[in-house]
């Protein structure tokens, strides 16, 4: 134990983290060969060890060639982040030993990155807009995986390689240590993997590693003998969910301190350490002390080209970017009115907010955005979940639906038969109006008729009509279940039970 640290009082003490995250591109080959790439769709549920060649394997003789479509899929995201792309950048190989990286490096960029000096904005905890340095952005190829369970799920003692991922197009994206409270690392991290996703560069299935968080974590400290020291930092490696992000970064919070109290050991050369977190006993594990960049004996990859960028291609890539999530958001609340937690809703899934888009341009100038919403987000995502298919993916086309919605708002189509339009429209080519008609859900508008069914039900009910005459109108549900029962759907509840009250009231 340091006597001097154990016995200093520390006046204040400040977080300090910085971010790496690993997102891995969908393009539909590798970084450097044409083999399948597992983080595509189409190849996602591949067996093990069968998307390698012998470039993947490192077979001798063998030479990569770059994947042109992940290098517009990085230059991509680094536009969206505000960042420099590099007219000049070039490959280097990062020399380290792992089981799963055949060839002893990993093909990387390391002091010419593709993209630099960008920035990201977040709306922090404290309710402020923050910005977050970008320093780099560089691409790289993936390693494989190390599993610990034979197929079925028995424990296996050693290790078993799957370089299925190996190769596959990696981004790095490098933060500054910009962040000072562990929500905020988890906000820039949800709202980066959304902008990723809008952009169709990665699926972001944390779950199978699509993105992975390397939070680089230390505290800098105020004694009160008028020093201020900062601990080593500590890096935290492959988080693959929000929950661990967090948890690791408050963890070391608490940590940094009690170890600096125990050894005194400050930041330096040489003080640097990689750590592990354990999901279950929520804390951090020591795996390593942490290589500098002179360890992994850094070169120019002499089987590369460069990469150039000239304006021509620059400006094609730039004419690909979209409206971007948080201008997306804004634009719903302030300019379609819908409510925050609806827009945040239809941005969860970039394929739900082109669908909800694409029904309001059907809907025509006079479209209720808040309507559409609703439609999307209650009954349309009830019928999703049961298929287990997106809202886009249930057969009904957005025209469709804008005839739904048109049929309502005429009051045309009583609420409690949306449900049974919307199954009948899955894979019709018929309007929403033909399938209403044909189905005998187009509601009753004839006032006799209307009355003569509330008539009816007055009639077989006498308790409940005494009831809402006594002013108990929670039994106007009894009678208005009569009449839509007597109308076979074909009456507006709301209609009916207007003109229950007029009846009963008067």
């Amino acid at each position: 134990m340091n006597d001097s640290a154990s016995d200093s009082k520390i006046v204040s003490k400040r977080l300090k983290v910085g971010l790496e995250i690993h997102v891995e591109l969908q393009t539909r080959s590798k970084m450097f060969t044409r083999t399948p790439n597992v983080a595509h769709p189409d190849f996602e549920n591949s067996a093990p060890n069968t998307l390698v060649d012998p470039v993947v394997a490192a077979l001798p003789g063998t030479l990569p060639v770059m994947n042109r479509a992940a290098v517009e899929m990085s230059m991509l995201v680094g536009l969206a982040l505000g960042c420099e792309i590099a007219r000049f950048s070039k490959w280097d190989r990062k020399n380290y030993y792992y089981p799963d990286l055949p060839k002893g490096y990993q093909i990387s960029q390391y002091d010419l990155p593709l993209c630099h000096d960008g920035e990201f904005t977040i709306r922090s905890a404290s309710g402020e807009d923050r910005r977050i340095g970008i320093v780099r952005a560089h691409l790289e190829e993936d390693t494989g995986k190390l599993g610990h369970e034979l197929p079925g799920g028995g424990r296996f003692e050693g290790s078993l390689v799957d370089l299925n991922r190996a190769g596959t197009p990696l981004l790095e994206i490098v933060t500054h240590p910009d962040f000072d409270d562990a929500r905020d690392v988890v906000t820039f991290g949800q709202e980066l993997r959304q902008l990723c996703r809008f952009l169709g560069v990665t699926q972001g299935v944390m779950q199978r590693g699509h993105m992975r968080f390397e939070p680089n974590i230390n505290l800098e400290m105020d004694l009160e003998d008028g020093r201020t020291i900062c601990t080593p930092i500590v890096e935290v490696k492959n988080l693959n969910s929000f929950r661990a992000v967090r948890g690791a970064i408050e963890h070391e919070f608490e940590r940094q301190e009690s170890a600096w109290r125990e050894d005194g050991r400050v930041m330096g050369p040489g003080a640097k350490a990689t750590r592990g977190w354990d999901d279950e006993n929520l804390v951090t594990l020591l795996q390593r002390e942490k290589e500098d960049a002179h360890d992994y004996r850094y070169f120019p990859d002499p089987d590369l080209v460069p990469v150039v960028v000239d304006d021509v291609w620059l400006e094609t890539v730039r004419s690909r970017l979209t409206e971007l999530p948080a201008a997306k958001r804004t634009r719903y609340i302030q300019t379609l009115g819908l409510r925050a937690k609806d827009a945040d809703a239809l941005l969860e899934e970039p394929e739900n907010a082109a669908y909800f888009e694409q029904v309001v341009m059907e809907s025509g100038s006079d479209a209720d955005c808040g309507a559409v919403a609703k439609l999307l987000l209650n009954q349309v995502a009830k019928r999703s979940n049961e298929a287990g298919l997106p809202p886009s993916r249930l057969g009904t086309t957005p025209g469709q639906l804008a005839g739904v919605l048109e049929l309502r708002r005429s009051n045309e189509v009583g609420a409690q038969s949306i449900d049974g339009l919307l199954a009948l429209l899955e894979n019709s080519d018929e309007s929403a109006r033909e399938v209403a008609e044909r189905a005998g859900l187009i509601v009753v508008l004839d006032e006799s008729q209307l009355e003569a069914w509330c008539t009816s039900a007055i009639e077989a009910n006498e308790q409940a009509a005494d009831d809402v005459r006594n002013g108990k109108v929670a039994a106007l549900g009894r009678l208005t279940g009569h009449v839509m029962k007597s109308a076979k759907g074909s009456a507006d509840a709301k209609a009916v039970q207007a003109k229950l009250l007029e009846m009963l009231q008067a």
